[in-house]
C-alpha cells in the first residue's frame, strides 16, 4: 500500500468514525497497519486508533498502540513525532490511573530537544500531569500545572485547550469543595463551546455539561444538574463515548440520592459497595480510616495555612494566590489581604 492509498485509507476511516460506525472504521485502520509500509502513514493511524480506543474506554488496547506508535517515531528519528506519542502514552497511563508513569512521561515530553513542546503541544502535556496530579491529590502541583496549561493556551489562542482546562478546574474545585468556582470553570468552558466550538467535537460540549452537572449537584441545584447531565448523557451515546456514559450515571445516581429516590441511587452504592463491605461493622477499621483520612491531609498539606483548618472536609470558598497555594477565603480576607485574586488569571471572566 503505498503513501497515497493509505492516506485515501486513513481519511476513509475517519470519515466512518465521525459518522458513528466505529467499528468499520476500527477495521479500516487496521488493514492500513497490517498491509502499509509508509511509516508517516502508520504513525498517523496509531494516532487515530488511541483516540478511537480512549474514547471507548479500551485503555489497555489504546496504551498497546501508544507503544507502537513510539517504535514507529524513533524509526523515522522524528522529535517532534517523539513527543506526540510520548503524550499519547502518557494520556493512555492517565485513564489507567498510573499516575506516577504519566508524570515520568509528561516530564520525558517536556524534555526532549527541538520540539513542539514549547508551542503547539506544551499545554496539553501540562493539562495531563495536572490531571494525575490531581490523581495522586498531590493540589498544589496539580493548580501549578493547570496554570501553566492555561497560559498556553492563552499565548496561542488555543480556545480547545482552554475548554479542557475549565473542565480538570471543575474537577480540582469539586475535591476540594469549593463547589462556586467548581461550576464557575465548566460554565467557563460552556460559554468557550458557544463561541467557538462550531467545528469541534461534541466531546466538548459533552464534558462541559457533564462538570456543570456535577457542580450543581453539591450545590443542591438538583433540577440544573439533571438537565445538563441529560444534555451531557444524550452526547455520549450518540458518539458511543462509554467513559463519559458511566460518568453521567454516576451523576444520575448522586442526583436522585440527593433527591431521597434511594432506589434509583442503587447504581451508586453498587460502585461503593466493595469499601463499604470491608468497614461494615467492624469499628476499629472505621477508626483507622478515619486517622488515614487525617494522616492524608498532613500528607497533601491539604489545610489552610492561616486558619489551620483541613480543606475539603466541608463546602467552602478558597482562594488561590499566585504562588498556587490556596486558602479557605474567609481566612484570606481576615488576614488583611485585601480583595481576592480571581484564580489563573480569569477577572476578566468573572466580569464579563
Amino acid at each position: 500500500m503505498g503513501q497515497d492509498q493509505t492516506k485515501q485509507q486513513i481519511e476513509k476511516g475517519l470519515q466512518l468514525y465521525q459518522s458513528n460506525q466505529t467499528e468499520k472504521a476500527l477495521h479500516v485502520w487496521m488493514k492500513v497497519l497490517e498491509k502499509s509500509a509508509d511509516l508517516v502513514g502508520r504513525f498517523r493511524v496509531l494516532g487515530c486508533l488511541v483516540t478511537a480506543h480512549s474514547e471507548m474506554g479500551r485503555y489497555k488496547e489504546m496504551l498497546k498502540f501508544a507503544v507502537v506508535q513510539i517504535d514507529t517515531a524513533r524509526e523515522l528519528e522524528d522529535a517532534d513525532l517523539l513527543l506526540e506519542s510520548y503524550l499519547n502514552l502518557a494520556r493512555s497511563n492517565e485513564k489507567l490511573c498510573e499516575f506516577h508513569k504519566t508524570v515520568s512521561y509528561c516530564k520525558t515530553c517536556l524534555g526532549l530537544p527541538g520540539t513542539r513542546a514549547g508551542a503547539q503541544l506544551g499545554g496539553q502535556v501540562s493539562l495531563s500531569m495536572g490531571n494525575a496530579f490531581l490523581g495522586l491529590s498531590l493540589f498544589q502541583k496539580a493548580l501549578e500545572s493547570f496554570e501553566k496549561a492555561l497560559r498556553y493556551a492563552h499565548n496561542n489562542d488555543d480556545a480547545m485547550l482552554e475548554c479542557r482546562v475549565c473542565c480538570s478546574l471543575g474537577s480540582f474545585y469539586a475535591q476540594v469543595k469549593d463547589y462556586e468556582k467548581a461550576l464557575f470553570f465548566p460554565c467557563k468552558a460552556a460559554e468557550l463551546v458557544n463561541d467557538y466550538g462550531k467545528g469541534w467535537s461534541l466531546k466538548y460540549r459533552a464534558m462541559s455539561q457533564y462538570h456543570m452537572a456535577v457542580a450543581y449537584r453539591l450545590l443542591g441545584h438538583l433540577g440544573s444538574a439533571m438537565e445538563c447531565c441529560e444534555e451531557s448523557m444524550k452526547i455520549a451515546l450518540q458518539h458511543g463515548d462509554r467513559p463519559l456514559q458511566a460518568l453521567c450515571l454516576l451523576c444520575f445516581a448522586d442526583i436522585h440520592r440527593s433527591r431521597g429516590d434511594l432506589e434509583l441511587s442503587q447504581l451508586k452504592l453498587h460502585c461503593l459497595s466493595e469499601s463499604i463491605y470491608r468497614s461494615k461493622g467492624l469499628q476499629r477499621e472505621l477508626r483507622a480510616h478515619v486517622v488515614r483520612f487525617h494522616e492524608c491531609v498532613e500528607e497533601t498539606e491539604l489545610y489552610c495555612g492561616l486558619c489551620g483548618e483541613s480543606i475539603g472536609e466541608r463546602n467552602s470558598r478558597l482562594q488561590a494566590l499566585p504562588c498556587s497555594h490556596i486558602f479557605h477565603l474567609r481566612g484570606l480576607l481576615a488576614g488583611g489581604q485585601g480583595a481576592p485574586r480571581v484564580p489563573l488569571g480569569y477577572a476578566r471572566a468573572q466580569l464579563a
